[in-house]
C-alpha cells in the first residue's frame, strides 16, 4: 500500500511539472521535490524518467478508461454513449493537467507516439468502440458504421473540446458544454 500511495505521489508531481513545462525540462529532482520524497525513491520505483513517464501515460489512460468504463455499466447503448461523453468531460475537467500532459507529450518529436496513440487507442478509444458496437447491435445505429473511426472521432471531439473549454472557455458550465457535445451526437445541429 505504501508503493502505491508513493506511486500516486509521483505521478501527480509528474503530470503537473510536465503540463507545466514540459517533458524534457522536467528533472527527475523536481518531481522528487514536488511529490516530497528523495530523489532515489523515484529510482527505486522507475528505472528512469523515460520510465517514469511511460508508467504515468499507463496509468492515466487506464483511469481514464476505467470511468468512462464505469459511465457506460448497466446502460443501454446509446444512453451509454451520452454518459461516457460526459465521463471523459468530467475527467477532463478534474485531470486537467493529465489531459494536457496527453496532447502535448504523446505527439513530441521523439516520443514513442505510436505506443501511446495505440494505448489510448486500445483501453480509453476502445470503451467508446464496444458502446458504438452494441448500438450497431442492437439496431440503435446504422449497420455499416465503422465504429473504430467513429470511436476515434467521439473520444478527439471530446478531448478537444474540453480542452478548449477548460484552456479558453473557464466560465461555460459543464451541463453547456455537455449540451452542445450531444447535440453533435444526435445530428441536431439545425434549428
Amino acid at each position: 500500500m505504501a508503493r502505491i500511495a508513493t506511486r500516486e505521489k509521483l505521478f501527480t508531481a509528474a503530470i503537473e511539472l510536465i503540463a507545466e513545462s514540459g517533458l524534457a525540462a522536467t528533472t527527475v529532482d523536481q518531481i522528487a521535490e514536488r511529490a516530497g520524497v528523495a530523489k532515489g525513491t523515484v529510482y527505486y520505483n522507475f528505472d528512469s524518467k523515460a520510465a517514469l513517464f511511460a508508467a504515468l501515460l499507463e496509468y492515466g489512460v487506464d483511469r481514464l478508461a476505467a470511468a468512462l468504463r464505469e459511465a457506460a455499466s448497466g446502460r443501454p447503448p446509446l444512453e451509454a454513449l451520452e454518459a461516457v461523453v460526459t465521463a471523459e468531460l468530467v475527467f477532463i475537467g478534474e485531470h486537467e493537467s493529465f489531459a494536457r500532459l496527453l496532447i502535448a507529450e504523446t505527439w513530441r518529436a521523439g516520443g514513442d507516439w505510436q505506443h501511446a496513440a495505440r494505448l489510448i487507442r486500445e483501453r480509453a478509444i476502445g470503451v467508446v468502440a464496444d458502446v458504438l458496437r452494441e448500438a450497431v447491435t442492437t439496431g440503435d445505429l446504422r449497420s455499416d458504421l465503422d465504429t473504430d473511426t467513429a470511436a476515434s472521432a467521439v473520444f478527439g471531439m471530446v478531448l478537444t473540446v474540453a480542452l478548449d473549454w477548460r484552456a479558453l472557455q473557464p466560465g461555460r458550465s459543464l451541463d453547456d458544454v455537455r449540451a452542445t457535445l450531444l447535440a453533435l451526437l444526435r445530428g441536431r445541429l439545425t434549428t
